[in-house]
């Protein structure tokens, strides 16, 4: 199927009301590019994240537009678009795009990607391809955070490569799509339990986990903020792990410093990351006021991955 793209240039402060009338002429699956919107919406959120794309950013500079699409063959919809950007006076811009398979394509962007020296990342539509010696994380990227792509993520995994023994019970606070929790798994780990806020990456980690052939008791995924829900802290402390992996960003792996002590226990190992190299000081200051030791940093482009210990007194 062809489609159109249709570009209807707003003037900053106004893309909230031209949206508004589009959607009340019937025009939906609306893309708004506002640079405002977008600065807005960054310092209203900024303990979710230490790093923004700085293309981004720049792509989004001066802009304040609004695309939607058309099938080519929509003239009567096409017709009305034209009417309405010359009653408001918004300068219109129609592409023609190529006849492709939408639906398919951005599969395109997602490849193996090798990590570390043992392991290999497939989205699930190759799971089933020849990996040679390395072992296989198969996910759905689509699901949600966590595809290995990212630099924090791979330090993670080729940290675990080191550090899991056969029979360990791992705890995944973060756990997104659960690319960590199945990876310990695909090393040797006994058990894995993966935790997250957002109730939609329970079941894609639960779903990712299936893909490897994991299930319960082996894999457990739970939703809940272990800093405020006291009876999820409480089920989680009912026993002490061998590795704990915190893969989010600086503010909030500070948030949960005081209570990570409880689950590494005096032998078990943690390893955090989704660090900036600028927030790498604030990160591990409240780990050792929380009582654990750093024993060891990774360094990947600006991002840092830490290794730590419980602190025996």
């Amino acid at each position: 199927m062809a489609w159109l793209e249709i570009t209807l240039s707003t003037g900053a402060g106004n893309v909230d009301e031209t949206a508004a009338i589009l959607t009340a002429e019937g025009f939906s699956d609306l893309v708004i590019e506002d640079q405002t919107q977008f600065e807005e919406f960054l310092e209203q959120n900024r303990a979710c994240w230490d790093y923004i794309d700085e293309t981004l950013q720049r792509q989004l500079q001066g802009l304040s537009r609004i695309r939607l699409y058309l099938e080519d063959s929509d003239g009567a919809g096409l017709a009305r678009l034209r009417d309405l950007a010359r009653r408001l006076s918004l300068p219109m811009t129609v592409t023609a795009m190529e006849d492709t398979d939408w639906e398919e394509s951005w599969k395109d962007n997602y490849g193996a990607v090798e990590v570390g020296s043992r392991l290999v990342v497939l989205p699930c539509w190759l799971g089933g391809e020849p990996h040679g010696a390395r072992l296989p994380v198969i996910l759905d990227p689509g699901l949600t955070f966590g595809t290995g792509m990212h630099a924090s993520t791979q330090m993670v995994m080729a940290a675990m490569e080191e550090l899991v023994q056969p029979g360990w019970r791992c705890l995944d606070l973060g756990s997104g799509s659960g690319i960590l929790s199945v990876t310990a798994l695909r090393l040797g780990a006994k058990s894995a339990v993966g935790v997250d806020i957002d109730p939609k990456a329970e079941d894609a980690a639960r779903e990712n986990a299936a893909y490897n052939g994991y299930g319960a008791p082996e894999f457990t995924a739970l939703t809940g903020n272990v800093v405020t829900d006291r009876p999820l802290m409480d089920r989680l402390a009912r026993e002490t792990y061998d590795l704990v992996l915190v893969n989010i960003v600086a503010d909030v792996i500070i948030g949960l410093a005081p209570v990570l002590p409880a689950f590494v226990g005096d032998s078990g190992t943690l390893i955090c990351s989704g660090i900036l190299d600028t927030r790498l000081t604030d990160v591990t200051g409240a780990l050792e006021k929380a009582g654990l030791t750093v024993t060891g940093l990774r360094e990947q482009e600006d991002w840092r991955c830490i290794t730590a210990k419980r602190r025996h007194l």
